[in-house]
Protein backbone atom coordinates (compact mmCIF):
# COMPACT_ATOMS: atom_id res chain seq x y z
CA UNK A 1 0.00 0.00 0.00
CA UNK A 2 0.68 3.60 -0.23
CA UNK A 3 -0.07 7.23 -0.23
CA UNK A 4 -3.72 5.81 -1.19
CA UNK A 5 -3.13 3.91 1.98
CA UNK A 6 -2.14 6.96 4.02
CA UNK A 7 -5.11 9.09 2.58
CA UNK A 8 -8.15 6.40 3.64
CA UNK A 9 -6.35 5.68 7.40
CA UNK A 10 -6.34 9.23 7.73
CA UNK A 11 -9.78 9.40 6.93
CA UNK A 12 -11.06 6.47 9.05
CA UNK A 13 -8.72 7.49 11.82
CA UNK A 14 -8.54 11.46 12.81
CA UNK A 15 -12.60 12.74 14.24
CA UNK A 16 -14.56 14.49 11.46
CA UNK A 17 -14.07 18.50 10.97
CA UNK A 18 -17.47 19.35 11.73
CA UNK A 19 -17.32 17.59 14.76
CA UNK A 20 -15.16 19.75 16.68
CA UNK A 21 -16.20 21.25 19.75
CA UNK A 22 -13.80 24.31 21.15
CA UNK A 23 -15.28 23.81 24.68
CA UNK A 24 -14.12 19.77 24.85
CA UNK A 25 -11.10 19.09 26.90
CA UNK A 26 -7.97 18.58 25.80
CA UNK A 27 -7.07 14.73 24.98
CA UNK A 28 -2.98 15.56 25.21
CA UNK A 29 -0.60 17.76 27.17
CA UNK A 30 2.75 18.89 28.05
CA UNK A 31 2.05 17.52 31.54
CA UNK A 32 1.43 13.66 30.09
CA UNK A 33 5.34 13.60 30.42
CA UNK A 34 5.47 15.94 33.53
CA UNK A 35 2.92 14.79 35.80
CA UNK A 36 4.20 15.75 39.07
CA UNK A 37 4.49 19.58 37.75
CA UNK A 38 1.82 21.92 39.09
CA UNK A 39 -1.20 22.02 36.34
CA UNK A 40 -2.95 25.17 37.26
CA UNK A 41 -6.62 25.91 37.25
CA UNK A 42 -7.21 28.69 33.84
CA UNK A 43 -9.49 29.02 31.09
CA UNK A 44 -7.51 27.42 27.80
CA UNK A 45 -7.27 29.74 24.81
CA UNK A 46 -8.33 28.09 21.62
CA UNK A 47 -6.10 27.74 18.89
CA UNK A 48 -5.35 25.51 15.97
CA UNK A 49 -2.44 23.78 13.25
CA UNK A 50 -2.50 23.02 9.86
CA UNK A 51 -0.52 19.44 9.31
CA UNK A 52 -0.61 19.57 5.66
CA UNK A 53 0.49 16.37 4.14
CA UNK A 54 2.20 16.64 0.62
CA UNK A 55 1.88 14.13 -1.98
CA UNK A 56 5.53 13.70 -3.64
CA UNK A 57 7.10 11.37 -5.65
CA UNK A 58 9.61 10.04 -2.97
CA UNK A 59 5.93 9.99 -0.53
CA UNK A 60 4.10 11.65 1.58
CA UNK A 61 5.82 14.82 3.67
CA UNK A 62 4.94 17.59 6.03
CA UNK A 63 4.82 21.04 6.07
CA UNK A 64 7.42 22.87 9.11
CA UNK A 65 8.31 25.71 9.72
CA UNK A 66 10.68 27.62 11.66
CA UNK A 67 9.57 30.59 13.42
CA UNK A 68 10.86 33.91 13.47
CA UNK A 69 13.73 34.53 16.03
CA UNK A 70 12.00 38.19 16.00
CA UNK A 71 8.77 36.79 17.69
CA UNK A 72 8.11 37.47 21.30
CA UNK A 73 7.76 33.69 22.43
CA UNK A 74 8.58 30.37 21.04
CA UNK A 75 11.76 32.36 18.62
CA UNK A 76 13.25 30.46 16.27
CA UNK A 77 11.61 27.16 17.05
CA UNK A 78 9.82 24.51 14.62
CA UNK A 79 6.12 24.56 14.33
CA UNK A 80 3.19 24.10 12.05
CA UNK A 81 1.87 26.75 10.60
CA UNK A 82 -1.07 28.12 12.77
CA UNK A 83 -2.32 30.72 15.69
CA UNK A 84 -5.11 31.37 17.94
CA UNK A 85 -9.03 31.17 17.03
CA UNK A 86 -10.57 34.24 16.32
CA UNK A 87 -14.06 35.24 17.05
CA UNK A 88 -16.54 33.18 15.55
CA UNK A 89 -13.78 31.05 13.85
CA UNK A 90 -13.53 26.75 13.74
CA UNK A 91 -10.56 25.06 14.39
CA UNK A 92 -10.57 24.64 10.71
CA UNK A 93 -11.17 28.28 9.95
CA UNK A 94 -7.97 29.36 11.70
CA UNK A 95 -5.67 26.66 10.33
CA UNK A 96 -6.30 27.24 6.68
CA UNK A 97 -6.30 31.13 7.32
CA UNK A 98 -3.01 31.10 9.60
CA UNK A 99 -1.73 29.03 6.73
CA UNK A 100 -2.41 30.97 4.33
CA UNK A 101 -1.05 34.14 6.45
CA UNK A 102 2.10 32.64 7.38
CA UNK A 103 3.40 30.58 4.31
CA UNK A 104 0.82 32.00 1.33
CA UNK A 105 -0.40 28.11 1.31
CA UNK A 106 -3.97 28.50 -0.78
CA UNK A 107 -6.86 26.68 1.22
CA UNK A 108 -8.42 26.04 -2.12
CA UNK A 109 -5.10 23.76 -2.45
CA UNK A 110 -5.86 22.01 0.97
CA UNK A 111 -8.31 19.00 1.36
CA UNK A 112 -8.77 18.82 5.15
CA UNK A 113 -8.90 15.09 6.35
CA UNK A 114 -10.30 15.59 10.06
CA UNK A 115 -8.52 16.36 13.62
CA UNK A 116 -6.39 14.83 15.44
CA UNK A 117 -6.36 15.24 19.35
CA UNK A 118 -6.56 18.16 21.19
CA UNK A 119 -3.10 19.79 23.26
CA UNK A 120 -2.92 21.59 26.02
CA UNK A 121 0.34 23.55 26.20
CA UNK A 122 2.15 24.83 29.15
CA UNK A 123 1.47 28.28 28.14
CA UNK A 124 -2.07 27.48 28.11
CA UNK A 125 -3.25 27.03 24.43
CA UNK A 126 -5.52 24.55 23.78
CA UNK A 127 -4.31 23.12 20.16
CA UNK A 128 -6.62 21.15 17.35
CA UNK A 129 -4.96 19.80 14.85
CA UNK A 130 -6.28 20.22 11.53
CA UNK A 131 -5.12 17.32 9.00
CA UNK A 132 -5.15 18.39 5.42
CA UNK A 133 -4.10 16.74 2.35
CA UNK A 134 -1.96 18.36 -0.90
CA UNK A 135 -2.21 16.28 -3.91
CA UNK A 136 0.89 18.06 -5.47
CA UNK A 137 3.85 19.94 -3.43
CA UNK A 138 2.83 23.93 -3.36
CA UNK A 139 4.99 26.78 -3.72
CA UNK A 140 4.89 28.59 -0.43
CA UNK A 141 6.18 32.08 0.50
CA UNK A 142 7.30 32.58 4.41
CA UNK A 143 5.56 35.93 5.95
CA UNK A 144 9.13 37.38 6.95
CA UNK A 145 7.34 38.78 10.19
CA UNK A 146 6.46 35.34 11.25
CA UNK A 147 8.45 32.38 9.40
CA UNK A 148 12.44 32.08 9.05
CA UNK A 149 12.06 29.35 6.96
CA UNK A 150 9.73 26.39 5.48
CA UNK A 151 10.72 22.53 5.39
CA UNK A 152 9.32 19.19 4.49
CA UNK A 153 10.04 16.46 6.33
CA UNK A 154 9.03 12.46 5.14
CA UNK A 155 5.85 11.16 6.79
CA UNK A 156 7.53 8.07 7.09
CA UNK A 157 10.06 9.32 9.42
CA UNK A 158 7.69 11.06 11.92
CA UNK A 159 5.67 8.00 12.33
CA UNK A 160 8.89 5.90 13.28
CA UNK A 161 8.74 5.50 16.74
CA UNK A 162 12.28 4.81 16.78
CA UNK A 163 12.83 8.85 16.07
CA UNK A 164 11.13 9.96 18.66
CA UNK A 165 13.27 10.36 22.08
CA UNK A 166 11.99 11.66 25.80
CA UNK A 167 14.76 14.75 26.26
CA UNK A 168 14.44 17.39 28.96
CA UNK A 169 15.24 20.89 30.70
CA UNK A 170 16.18 21.48 33.83
CA UNK A 171 15.72 25.57 34.67
CA UNK A 172 16.99 26.94 37.32
CA UNK A 173 15.23 27.09 39.84
CA UNK A 174 12.57 24.61 38.98
CA UNK A 175 11.98 20.73 38.33
CA UNK A 176 13.48 18.97 35.32
CA UNK A 177 11.03 19.12 32.25
CA UNK A 178 10.21 16.04 30.13
CA UNK A 179 9.56 16.55 26.41
CA UNK A 180 9.14 15.07 23.18
CA UNK A 181 11.72 15.19 20.16
CA UNK A 182 12.09 14.01 16.65
CA UNK A 183 15.40 15.82 15.54
CA UNK A 184 15.37 15.47 11.76
CA UNK A 185 18.57 16.44 9.97
CA UNK A 186 19.78 20.00 11.57
CA UNK A 187 15.95 20.77 12.67
CA UNK A 188 15.06 19.88 16.31
CA UNK A 189 11.48 19.12 16.43
CA UNK A 190 10.38 19.03 19.94
CA UNK A 191 7.72 20.44 22.98
CA UNK A 192 4.31 20.96 21.58
CA UNK A 193 5.06 19.98 17.85
CA UNK A 194 6.30 16.72 18.59
CA UNK A 195 4.38 16.13 21.26
CA UNK A 196 1.18 16.63 18.27
CA UNK A 197 3.34 14.33 15.93
CA UNK A 198 3.89 11.49 18.96
CA UNK A 199 -0.45 11.65 19.37
CA UNK A 200 -1.34 11.75 15.61
CA UNK A 201 1.34 8.47 14.94
CA UNK A 202 -0.69 6.78 18.32
CA UNK A 203 -3.89 7.95 17.21
CA UNK A 204 -3.40 6.23 13.38
CA UNK A 205 -1.12 3.23 14.42
CA UNK A 206 -1.75 2.27 18.32
CA UNK A 207 1.15 0.36 19.34
CA UNK A 208 1.24 -1.22 16.26
CA UNK A 209 4.26 -2.79 14.92
CA UNK A 210 6.63 -0.90 12.39
CA UNK A 211 5.25 -3.14 9.95
CA UNK A 212 2.08 -2.06 9.43
CA UNK A 213 3.15 1.79 9.66
CA UNK A 214 5.35 0.92 6.82
CA UNK A 215 1.86 -0.34 4.70
CA UNK A 216 1.27 3.33 4.60
CA UNK A 217 4.51 4.34 3.28
CA UNK A 218 5.29 5.27 -0.45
Amino acid sequence: MSLASLKARLRDRLRPAADWDGSAPAHRSDFDLNPSAARPERTLRPAAVLIAVVETPDGASVVLTRRAGTLNSHGGQIAFPGGRLEPGETAMDAALREAMEEVALDPAAVEVLGLGDTYETGTGFLVTPVVGWLDRPPTLTADPGEVADIFEVPWDFLMDVANHRRDWLEPEPGERRWFWAMPWRDRYIWGVTAGIVRGLRTRLYGEAPEAVVAEDAA
